[in-house]
């Protein structure tokens, strides 16, 4: 089977390697469509990640050098690239209950030719309907994320919202803030093909931050009042910057972006300073939730997946470029580490 994997920092191949022996409760997925993580999986890849040197206690809640530094977080020449994949099951172990060779499903896993995922108590594997669409199920990981920003953002009907960073995670937190009643949606990013994709997607005006200040104009647009919940998902120190100028005082900023340390020029001592925002950082992973016990990180996935697949969301347009298995070494390289101005999300279809 064929696997792409980082060989070095931001080099990635298609390496051939043995297929594994199937579990007798796990199944083997025929992988047909897949897509990576265009977020924290891209600092992995670039080699530096925290995790390559550090571990994250959840004791200390911080980061802690790992307990043997010559085992790293992150190996290359091991570490397989990829978030999600559609495909069918065509194999299954003697133990597996609730599933079928033929069946359709999704999961989390590797850009691969198969997929082996244990198949016995796992929410993450999950079927998909007739008309559920592949590119809104490559979006599972993402949705959570977006989801989980606009619920720590509070967006209630009638607020003034802004997104900042229309990749995946802000194309869709710009509809679940249309959806939820937002009666104005600014999306920000200076890529056009993305402002023209989040304006389908129910922004009702988008900005580019690169020939405007956004912070201002945003303001203009609430007649000086900026609006209740700004969502930052780029994690640009400037974006960060135009967030604090253009929320209302008292609002919210989700601030989703796993960001980079930020260059000289962001300056709280501005509108940050005068404001009296809520800076959040959101992370729907994180446990326990915000809104625990109502909320946890399984209901977050459930909620996401019902809205993918009952076409409340619609992901299509957001998955773009699509490139074949073949070419997605240099793909991957090209439209997620080099030149992600040239893409949203990457999709992978196989065979």
């Amino acid at each position: 089977m064929k696997t792409l994997i980082a060989t070095e920092p931001r080099k990635a191949e298609l390496i051939e390697i043995e297929a594994p022996v199937l579990g007798e409760e796990e199944v083997r997925i025929d992988v047909e469509f897949s897509a990576p993580k265009h977020g924290t999986e891209v600092v992995d890849f670039r080699g530096i990640s925290p995790f390559i040197d550090e571990e994250f206690s959840e004791e200390w809640r911080s980061f802690v050098p790992r307990k043997d530094p010559s085992k790293k977080g992150i190996v290359f020449g091991e570490f397989k690239l990829g978030n999600m994949v559609v495909g069918k099951i065509i194999e299954i172990g003697n133990k597996v209950n609730g599933f079928s060779v033929g069946d359709r499903v999704c999961t989390y896993g590797p850009i691969s030719d198969t997929v082996i995922v244990n198949a016995n108590n796992n929410h993450r594997l999950l079927k998909m309907p007739e008309s559920g669409k592949w590119q809104n199920a490559v979006c599972y990981d993402p949705a959570q994320f977006a989801l989980g920003a606009v619920r720590d953002a509070n967006i209630k009907p009638g607020d003034c919202v802004a997104v900042s960073g229309l990749g995946a995670i802000g194309q869709i937190a710009i509809q679940l803030a249309k959806k939820t009643g937002a009666s104005l949606v600014v999306g920000v990013d200076p890529i056009e093909h993305r402002r023209e994709i989040a304006l389908e997607g129910g922004a009702d005006i988008c900005l580019d931050p690169t020939s405007c200040d956004a912070g201002y104009e945003i303001k203009k647009l609430t007649n000086k009042q900026g609006v209740d919940a700004y969502i930052e998902t780029s994690g640009i120190g400037s974006a960060l910057q135009d967030a604090l100028k253009g929320i209302g005082y008292g609002g919210t900023i989700a601030y989703i972006a796993f960001a980079k340390p930020f260059p000289e020029g962001l300056n709280f001592g501005r509108e940050a300073h005068f404001n009296n925002a809520n800076l959040v950082f959101s992370r729907a992973a994180s446990e326990p939730n915000r809104d625990y016990p109502r909320w946890d990180r399984k209901r977050i996935e459930r909620t996401c997946w019902e809205l993918l697949m009952n076409g409340h969301l619609n992901c299509e347009k957001i998955i773009d470029p699509i490139v074949s298995f073949k070419d997605s070494a240099d793909a991957y390289m090209k439209y997620v580490d080099q030149s992600p101005n040239l893409s949203i999300k990457l999709g992978v279809k196989h065979g």
